[in-house]
């Protein structure tokens, strides 16, 4: 298979039409194993990145990477739970969730589109890019035909299709294939699932070609495919696994839908390397062959928010951190490593004429910013709901954020307290006095309660949820007290539950107050000024556990845990003149100053 299309012959190809003119059409088809755009051989050199995880003002700088590492292609999960935050309400159009802008500025860039819209993405995101909502069903089961998941499923396809269909090849656009489900065959074995998604798809007008992604094995490529889509290897870096996709099926194109250069990091660990000699050595031999590939990721940008996910293997609970950097070619802030450079000369090799680099993003360090008490959890904004038994996040309405449960022990009031499945990690008050913390990832489930001179004794538990499990089995990964409190055995029942969401409503109803520094949950605030705005990193190597929010956005979570210590801190989230700072931490009293850097890792 040859590369017949180049990038400087992509932006003739896929330039916008002068005033009055239609968008020239094209087409995207396979032949036996090749794919052809127009009728002609043509191989994919694609790049991933998430719009979700990037700053709008910043994807065509991205995309323009992107383009002069050599790639004619992007890639991009798209998060259905970014778009549907509550059942029927979507948003396609605010900010990043934008899409039609991200597609309308690959095409002006000359690039194709893969687009991987899930309905699960895994992607170290939350729950996948599922909709935490459908947890509120007790029995429910994802990725199958459970008609609860579908009925949202195809809900979530009508609601997003005629964005795809107006960007898609066959009408002028960069969309030449969708990828259906993610990795289903490292999942499950519900064929009549897969191919309902391709016809709810074909239902809604898509008439380009499909493709799945899965590890390069018979059992995971059976389970895991469609009739008639190409076949993407999770990673295909060898003839060995495009030997074994042959077996499989030799009717249809396979390529390495996942070449991957770094990998994901958790907290509590060191920051994840790729084997880089692996990866360089695959993506020679793809070249080489000739076959197609997406590198995952080119740039991966951050998670922003309460966006990030989490792992359950062998290790237990694994929150990933707020950083999505991935040790990838491209920074979180956007810079070229030397990876990308290595990249860039080996595949100009096979495609001349690479455009140049753009320039950098500016960088700014910002000297220290006093940072005073300004408010407190417990005198924040909450509503309080009142149960028999805990209820869970997803039960009261909530997806992240913080629930402080409260309840008056009757009978057993000391002695060992266990939160059986604590999910994630809580701070154990008796009688608003600090006793001790709880933590999911260490397997800290159970803490000794000391005796109280009140006769009705008070039990709070300040519970956070860290991210969703995002892949493998233990998917179902409901946040709070999801299943009950026990002292010496007696389980503890009437319990009041107050919302503490962290989320834009609640920020704005945060007034100012004398903290109550014995209790923890401080927030601090601080403000800074600037005479023109960079990118920078928030160094909160100072504080313990918590958010940062600049100017109402939310950067993240931070954790002295490590390894990350700084959040990154976009420009166009900044302004000339003040900027405002909040810290909310879980376990820190004393303000400390935190400055800006002009890296992740300085």
């Amino acid at each position: 298979m040859k590369a017949t299309i180049i990038s400087s012959m992509l932006f003739l190809l896929l330039s916008v039409p002068a005033a009055g003119q239609s968008p020239q059409k094209h087409t995207f088809a396979f032949r036996g194993k090749e794919f052809l755009l127009d009728g002609e051989p043509f191989r994919i050199i694609s790049g991933e990145l998430h719009p979700a995880r990037i700053p709008r003002e910043y994807w065509q700088h991205r995309i323009r990477m992107v383009k002069a590492m050599g790639c004619n292609t992007i890639a991009a999960y798209i998060f259905w739970n970014y778009h549907e935050t509550s059942p029927g309400r979507f948003d396609f159009t605010t900010d990043n969730r934008d899409l039609t802008e991200f597609f309308r500025l690959v095409k002006e860039e000359g690039m194709w589109l893969v687009l991987r819209p899930g309905p699960y993405v895994c992607a170290e995101w939350d729950f996948g890019g599922i909709p935490s909502y459908l947890l509120t069903y007790p029995d429910i089961r994802i990725r199958c035909s459970d008609q609860r998941y579908m009925q949202a499923v195809g809900r979530y396809v009508r609601a997003f299709a005629p964005i795809v269909r107006q960007w898609q090849i066959t009408r002028g656009g960069p969309i030449v294939m969708l990828q259906i489900e993610n990795e289903y065959g490292s999942y499950g074995n519900d064929k009549a699932y897969l191919n309902t998604l391709a016809d709810l798809w074909r239902q809604n007008g898509i008439d380009f070609p499909f493709c799945t992604a899965d590890g390069p094995t018979p059992a995971m490529l059976e389970a895991g495919s469609v009739p008639g889509a190409a076949l993407g290897l999770n990673p295909g870096l060898n003839a060995r696994a495009f030997a074994e996709a042959a077996r499989f099926d030799s009717t249809v194109p396979a390529f390495s839908a996942e070449t991957y250069p770094g990998w994901l990091t958790h907290w509590g660990e060191g920051w994840a390397h790729g084997d880089s000699a692996e990866f360089f050595g695959g993506v020679k031999y793809l070249l080489e062959s000739g076959k197609s590939f997406n590198i995952y990721v080119i740039h991966g940008g951050t998670n922003f928010g309460f966006t990030a996910g989490a792992n359950s293997g062998g290790k237990g609970y694994e929150p990933d951190v707020t950083s999505y950097d991935y040790d990838a070619p491209i920074t979180e802030q956007g810079r070229p490593t030397r990876a990308y450079l290595e990249l860039r000369e080996i595949i100009g090799h096979f495609v001349p004429s690479l455009p140049p680099i753009p320039s950098p993003i500016p960088t700014m360090d910002v000297p220290p910013i006093e940072m005073k008490r300004f408010s407190s959890l417990w005198s924040g904004p909450g509503d309080t709901i009142s149960s028999v038994t805990p209820q869970t996040f997803e039960a009261l309405g909530q997806n992240q954020g913080l629930v402080l449960y409260r309840t008056t022990l009757v009978g057993q009031k000391s002695g060992r307290l266990t939160v059986t499945e604590l999910h994630d990690f809580a701070l154990v008050y008796l009688d608003r006095i600090f006793v001790g913390v709880l933590d999911r990832r260490q397997g800290e489930m159970s803490i000794d309660l000391p005796r109280s001179s009140d006769p009705h004794p008070v039990l709070e538990l300040l519970v956070e949820g860290m991210g969703h499990v995002n892949y493998g089995s233990q998917m179902i990964d409901r946040k709070g007290i999801t299943d009950r409190v026990t002292l010496n055995g007696m389980t503890l029942m009437n319990w009041e539950q107050t919302r503490l969401p962290l989320d834009e409503t609640w920020l704005r109803s945060l007034k100012e107050n004398a903290p109550d520094t014995a209790r923890h949950g401080v927030i601090f605030r601080g403000s800074f000024r600037i005479d023109r705005p960079a990118d920078t990193y928030l160094d909160l190597s100072s504080y313990t556990k918590g958010i940062v929010w600049v100017n109402g956005h939310n950067l993240g979570r931070y954790w002295n845990r490590g390894p990350q210590q700084r959040l990154y801190c976009p420009a166009p989230w900044l302004r000339p003149g003040t900027n405002d700072v909040l810290i909310l931490d879980l376990l820190q009293t004393e303000p400390k100053p935190v400055c800006g850097l002009a890296d992740l890792n300085r």
